[in-house]
């Protein structure tokens, strides 16, 4: 990897509130931050054991990808409820219990042996996700303001990226021990909330207050300034969770087999997300300007893995997916809280965050439809490539349309 990342240094544009606030809080605000994507990643490397292990259930072959996404269906029904009780009630107090609550059933499918609980255990974890991801996030915009929110934003999609690697590989290692071993890992909660909840401080707006409109009208939530972009986190994160969950599968069908390779090997692409993420932080300029090109990139490495014959080309065309998703996330992001005050951040990142686990869930429902239909995975993949490359092309052309025209439609 490229030389270490260190943290913005809070001056010009932080908040009020974080004067004297110090690393040890932006610390706790990526760890937390990787904890539901941690549940995304952990799991892939064993879900070829734990289709074996329930091969005798009906609908197993659909029903364990789920166990891995389900939370991320959770998240995305309750994302926006949790926006407005983050707004309502605080972001501190509701992102240590859920943390807690959070390790508390991510580790309860090691004493269950029904796939039916085991689902509800993982759907309760999705509700816990979606408190964790928003209140991180909306803390992030909380404390800071312009170029350095950006940064940290980005910084938060490399600290995912960089925890989803080395998860990758000790998934695929612990793994060799049994399916159930990996869920072990949720643990680290119980070690990460007593911390946020000594160091993590209330925080303000600047200023004393968030005005309404003159007389006391309360502004209405920002609607139309989201729908473009949430919708197109939905496509945006089908393509960012489409190596990561199916990885072992194209590998298994070329003949790979075991985790210990297959977890290094998507490890290895998902550490291409951290470059792209890594190059997102030197770039200058509106982030929207960028999306066609980034689609682009995502777009050349899904057909590159849609076209490849050997284990070798896949992981080359993998690399190239997440090299543009790892641009892809911070962009999307970016692009959202830019459009969001103080008094709405809460619901309108939860209307993100909604949206992005929506189409985390779909992706495995997706590609395996499109297996379905096609005879392959990696034409399903290929596929999806070709979709993004139509992504592509639509955002290019939407930029000929006056910049304020294309601001609120992306």
């Amino acid at each position: 990897m490229s030389r270490p990342v260190s943290l913005p240094a809070p001056t010009d544009d932080i908040r009020p509130s974080t004067e004297n606030a110090g690393p040890l809080r932006a610390v706790l605000l990526m760890a937390g931050s990787c904890l539901p994507v941690l549940g995304a990643v952990l799991l892939a490397p064993v879900l070829p054991k734990m289709q074996d292990h329930f091969a005798s259930v009906p609908g197993a072959k659909s029903l364990v990808p789920v166990v891995l996404t389900i939370p991320a269906l959770a998240l995305a029904l309750l994302a926006p409820f949790a926006g407005v009780i983050v707004d309502r009630l605080g972001r501190v107090r509701l992102l240590v219990v859920a943390t807690a609550l959070y390790a508390l059933l991510g580790t309860a499918p090691l004493w269950l042996d029904s796939l039916g609980a085991i689902l509800v255990s993982r759907a309760l974890v999705g509700i816990t996700e979606a408190a964790i991801m928003i209140c991180c996030t909306t803390l992030i915009g909380d404390y800071y303001t312009g170029r350095v929110r950006d940064r940290y934003l980005a910084l938060q999609t490399m600290c995912a990226s960089v925890s989803a690697t080395a998860f990758f590989v000790i998934g695929g290692a612990v793994g060799s021990a049994g399916w159930r071993a990996p869920f072990w890992i949720y643990a680290v909660g119980l070690l990460l909330a007593p911390f946020m909840a000594i160091t993590l401080s209330k925080p303000r707006p600047a200023g004393a207050a968030v005005p309404d409109r003159p007389g006391g009208e309360k502004k209405p939530f920002p609607v139309r300034r989201l729908a473009g972009i949430c919708t197109l986190t939905v496509f945006g994160a089908m393509v960012f969770y489409t190596v990561p969950v199916e990885m072992s599968y194209l590998l298994d069908d070329l003949g790979v087999t075991s985790t210990g390779i297959i977890g290094p090997a998507t490890a290895i692409a998902s550490a291409a997300t951290v470059v792209g993420s890594i190059i997102f932080t030197k770039l200058a300029g509106n982030p929207a300007g960028r999306l066609p090109l980034i689609f682009a990139l995502c777009a050349a490495g899904l057909l590159v893995i849609g076209l490849a014959s050997s284990p070798v080309v896949v992981i080359a065309g993998a690399v190239l997916n997440c090299l543009g998703t790892g641009m892809l996330l911070p962009s999307l992001l970016t692009i959202a809280m830019a459009r969001l005050d103080y008094a709405d951040r809460g619901r309108g990142t939860g209307l993100w965050t909604a949206a992005f686990f929506a189409g985390e869930f779909v992706c495995p429902l997706v590609t395996i439809a499109l297996e379905s239909a096609t005879g392959s995975m990696a034409k399903a993949v290929g596929l999806l490539g070709l979709a993004s490359a139509l992504t592509a092309g639509g955002l290019l052309l939407g930029r000929r349309q006056p910049e304020t025209q294309l601001g609120e439609g992306v």
